[in-house]
């Protein structure tokens, strides 16, 4: 057993250390003991009392002897709609306690125990297994992202070069300037694939000409968004794509240090990144002088604890500094006052891997990929009430019923669709009528009130109540607001208290107050927790009218 002083010199040249720290101890003791806090704040100098605040505030650090043992049942809504709450009663007598989406909605439900994810629709059932593979493209569908992830062998290093792993940064370090490598990303249209839709050359180029050195390229694999799972199966089937594409991030930005910041509840992908990071370093393909040219670049692996709202980048930032993981108020931004306030790229999982197989076949192959004006592809994370949940990779354009009654085999036997969400649930709901004519691009999703963001799609069909899936989505969001700004804090708190059947009791002054409530979190909130949450209860009024006025009449 390791002891504080070897943890200690462990990580003591660690730019980031709080997290790795406190996960040592964590796994050592499973749990965090107030001596063990005590112990850490001394080290890295840290008041106790913004420890302590720190730590309380992650939902995996137990502070309970043994604490890390106890099952965390995912009761995400997905999961709700598949026993977890049966699941997480069975479980009562060994203390088991809920947990938000875990990103195994194509495959629930999710139990953690200890260091391991167990999945199945009851406690007798639950096994481990690895994650589902992406479905198979359509006939006459090119992939980007997927396009070789079911190839055997495909999470090794042997595997992915066998599918032209790392010719892109060969080729990069050989024939091309960084400044061309932007041009080839500008020239795709690639945008970022986590929610934003930031362009990926403009922000990469905000920190090439950014002042002040060094320069870092993060990866936000917090894919925390319920309905979302996406970013695991590339990490866990083609980690490799996510390193190369940080690597020429890194060529192209000027940063010789990179960092992976996943999320907690997927400790099994933990294991397989650090056994890729550990095989890129060992071929060259990461650490000094890179393949024996000028290029030197290496990338850490951070975990988080469980908090939803460290997967928008100020606060992830703050998490990996060791601070507590509040967002940031903007501007500065990070691409000029990043991680220790230096130039910073953020991008997400499957921005990163789609930059290898634009570098290897080129920008105007990425570009038409799309379909009419759109460039590239989405990948789409569809669960619910669906024949065929799982990933997809759709061309961007792509109609959403094409989607959900083709690739996904349409409602379960003797249903009917009622609703899907966006975004995850950021994007509140899309009904009837666009579940008719939406295509899945942001113009198409915008034009319905929501946006399509992650790309994570729940599915929910006529026997649903979507007040009550609206009550629990603005649970989640009054449970993982951070508290630093009143109007999400208070708001998410009202809002959720009006859809249990709180508020005015004439109807329309009910509805006024959501709208109004709405309205003052969406242009006050300090991040996009804030100001998507609403989106909830504004498309429950808009596509379910019947079902509130119902609603109201039976409070």
């Amino acid at each position: 057993m390791k002891s504080n002083e070897d943890i200690f010199r462990a990580f003591a040249n660690h730019p980031a250390p709080l997290l790795p720290i406190l996960h040592t101890f964590h796994d050592r003791d499973g749990w965090l003991s107030q001596d063990s806090i005590r112990a850490v704040a001394e080290n890295l100098q840290i008041p106790l009392a913004e420890l302590y605040g720190t730590v309380t505030f992650y939902h995996h650090f137990s502070q309970q002897s043994s604490g890390k043992q106890v099952p965390r049942v995912c009761t995400g809504p997905i999961c709700r709609l598949n026993g977890a709450d049966e699941i997480l009663q069975d479980m009562s007598a060994q203390g088991a306690s809920e947990m938000p989406c875990a990103g195994r909605c194509d495959d629930p439900v999710p139990v953690i125990v200890g260091g391991e994810v167990l999945v199945g629709l009851s406690v007798s059932g639950l096994e481990a297994r690895p994650s589902m593979l992406p479905s198979p493209p359509q006939k006459g569908i090119t992939e980007c992202v997927f396009a070789s992830i079911r190839e055997a062998n495909q999470a090794s290093l042997a595997g992915y070069r066998a599918s032209q792993g790392y010719r892109a940064l060969e080729t990069a370090l050989l024939e091309m300037t960084p400044q061309k490598v932007l041009e080839a990303i500008n020239r795709s249209g690639l945008a970022g694939r986590g929610g934003a839709g930031f362009p990926t050359g403009r922000k990469w180029q905000a920190v090439r000409d950014a002042a002040g050195h060094p320069k870092f390229i993060v990866c936000n694999a917090d894919e925390g968004e319920p309905g979302c799972f996406k970013d695991r199966v590339i990490m866990d089937y083609d980690p490799h794509a996510m390193i190369e594409g940080m690597a020429l991030a890194g060529y192209v930005c000027g940063a010789e240090e990179g960092f992976i910041y996943l999320r907690y509840e997927y400790p099994g992908t933990f294991n397989i990144l650090d056994n890729a990071l550990t095989e890129a370093r060992a071929a060259g393909w990461l650490g000094r002088q890179i393949q024996d040219s000028e290029f030197t670049f290496d990338i850490h692996l951070v975990r988080g604890a469980g908090a939803y709202v460290c997967g928008e980048e100020g606060s992830l930032l703050n998490s990996m500094e060791g601070k507590h993981p509040f967002p940031r108020n903007r501007p500065p931004y990070p691409v000029t006052n990043g991680f220790n306030d230096k130039p910073t790229a953020v991008n997400n999982v499957e921005t990163l891997a789609c930059v290898p197989p634009i570098i290897r076949n080129s920008a105007e192959w990425y570009q038409g990929l799309g379909l009419g004006d759109e460039s590239g592809t989405k990948l789409i994370s569809l669960s619910g009430d669906v024949a065929k949940p799982g990933n997809y990779e759709v061309p961007l354009g792509l109609p959403l019923k094409t989607l959900l009654y083709e690739w996904a085999g349409g409602p379960l036997p003797g249903q009917t669709f009622q609703a899907v969400t966006m975004a995850g649930l950021s994007g509140g709901f899309l009904g009837e009528e666009a579940l008719e004519e939406a295509s899945l691009c942001e113009k198409s999703i915008r034009s319905y009130g929501s946006f399509l963001g992650a790309g994570g799609i729940m599915v929910f069909d006529a026997r649903r109540d979507m007040v009550e899936v609206a009550r629990q989505a603005m649970s989640f969001f009054a449970e993982e607001s951070c508290g630093k700004c009143f109007p999400c804090r208070i708001g998410t708190e009202r809002l959720t208290e009006r859809l249990g059947g709180s508020g005015p009791s004439e109807p329309a002054a009910w509805k006024a107050e959501i709208q109004d409530l709405g309205k003052a979190m969406a242009a006050t909130s300090a991040c996009g927790l804030g100001v998507a949450a609403p989106l909830v209860t504004e498309s429950l009024l808009r596509f379910f009218p019947e079902q509130v006025a119902a609603f109201l009449k039976g409070r």
